[in-house]
């Protein structure tokens, strides 16, 4: 479907559910935006002046008009309580429990995500403002136990195909947004204020690539809000894997930046 509207592709189990109701909004859009333009034309005819030389200021009368302002408006509560509303309820009430999913924290800032894993205990370290350097963005303390296995990296997300995702959001400094647009995924991201998002990736980013026949694709990260003049550097990636690979993946992180 997301072709139609020449979206990116699909890669998240609640995709479809999204492309739906856009493509619906599109259509809306579309007969209206033809509708109100034949109106348009019709009414500089009607009232040209040649056949008008009084203006009247009463307005449209009849039913005609009156059905059509009527029916557009349950176009439009359809669209929001079938489609809109329960698609917004079921992914707020359907959020996964942090046992059954990859758990990650994403800090944004000018101009980077900062992406911050638990590592094997599935626990946080402890993170502090007066330890943040150039090469420790996050804060993160390496003498905290829960912290000694912790993986942090920039611009760079990886996660296991087919699994619940759970991204706990924040910024260090003004408001972000943070875009997956393959995921069908975009949340605000406030200072101050910790904003989960989550969603199912379905396909890998191999498979991705494989189905468009495009070697150099990757799935990015976008800041979809004006953050400042570097605003445009601000790109990262996400990584689908299969879980044997993601295992692999964490391991040598772990070798890596731990040393373990």
């Amino acid at each position: 479907m997301h072709e139609l509207l020449g979206l990116p592709p699909s890669a998240s189990a609640h995709a479809g559910d999204i492309d739906t109701m856009i493509v619906l909004i599109h259509w809306l859009m579309a007969v209206l935006f033809v509708g109100w333009g034949a109106y348009f034309l019709y009414a500089l005819f009607r009232f040209r002046s040649g056949a008008n030389r009084k203006a009247d200021y009463t307005g449209a009368h009849g039913k005609f008009s009156k059905g059509i302002e009527v029916a557009i408006v349950l176009a439009e509560m359809v669209l929001l309580i079938v489609y809109a509303i329960p698609a917004w309820a079921a992914r707020v009430k359907a959020f996964p429990s942090e046992n059954e999913a990859t758990v990650v924290r994403v800090v944004a800032e000018q101009f980077a995500w900062n992406v911050h894993y638990p590592g094997a205990d599935h626990k946080f370290g402890r993170t502090d403002v007066t330890l943040v350097s150039p090469d420790n963005p996050l804060g993160l303390d390496r003498s905290d136990p829960d912290g000694k296995d912790d993986i942090t990296t920039i611009n760079q997300l990886n996660v296991p195909v087919d699994r619940p995702v759970l991204v706990q959001l924040s910024s260090k400094d003004v408001i972000h947004s943070f875009g997956l647009y393959e995921m069908r995924v975009k949340q605000d991201v406030i200072p101050g204020l910790q904003m989960p998002v989550w969603f199912i990736p379905t396909v890998t980013t191999a498979d991705m690539r494989q189905k468009l026949n495009k070697p150099m694709f990757d799935y990015e990260i976008t800041c979809s809000q004006l953050c400042g003049l570097g605003h445009f550097r601000m790109r990262g990636f996400l990584t689908v894997q299969t879980a044997a690979e993601y295992e692999k993946w964490t391991a040598d992180q772990l070798k890596e930046k731990v040393g373990n």
